[in-house]
């Protein structure tokens, strides 16, 4: 499970993400394994993702949260049907 984010580091992340296009997209299937699959390597990848998410708008946020736990993220927020994810990446990959 990921950590919980402060209100600020929230905000910060929130403002990072917003020139950011969505780099995932979840179909009707819902969160595959090959979605989780791209999720987890778009958050080594990025650290920062947004993902659209096309449920209804009563799944959405369960989705969002399957995704963010399974990716072991935090979910920062959701504009619309795009999830906003974050994961730090771990120290022995390094400063890439």
């Amino acid at each position: 499970m990921a950590r919980i984010l402060t209100l600020s580091e929230g905000r910060r992340l929130r403002a990072a993400a917003h020139h950011l296009k969505p780099v995932v997209q979840v179909g009707k299937e819902g969160v595959t394994a090959a979605v989780a699959a791209e999720v987890e390597r778009a958050l080594e990848a990025h650290e920062l993702i947004k993902v659209r998410l096309a449920a209804e708008r009563q799944e959405r946020d369960s989705e969002a949260r399957r995704l963010a736990d399974g990716a072991r993220a935090s979910l920062v927020g959701m504009i619309g049907a795009v999830a906003i994810l974050h994961r730090p990446r771990s120290d022995e990959e390094g400063g890439r």
